[in-house]
């Protein structure tokens, strides 16, 4: 029981940090297909949890280093066509 009230803090904590600091990305955390269950009664488990937070955790990830990437591209640009 302790693990999942850990994750469940865990989760909560990090869906927070996006909803403050990338509010552009929180808008599509309904749309996760990971949340969707795909039976008619899902079965929520401790594994589930591990699955979600990883996967938030993975989304926030790709999102800061691709909008990195898309910032150093701008900075270039903007030198290059001075």
């Amino acid at each position: 029981m302790k693990k999942l009230q850990r994750l469940t803090k865990e989760i909560n904590e990090l869906t927070l940090r996006i909803e403050q600091d990338y509010p552009e990305l929180y808008q599509y955390l309904d749309e996760n297909p990971i949340t969707i269950p795909d039976c008619e009664t899902p079965e929520i488990s401790v594994n589930s949890f591990v699955d979600y937070l990883d996967n938030l955790k993975s989304l926030l990830e790709r999102y800061i280093e691709s909008h990195k990437q898309m910032k150093h591209l701008r900075t270039i640009n903007s030198v290059v066509y001075k």
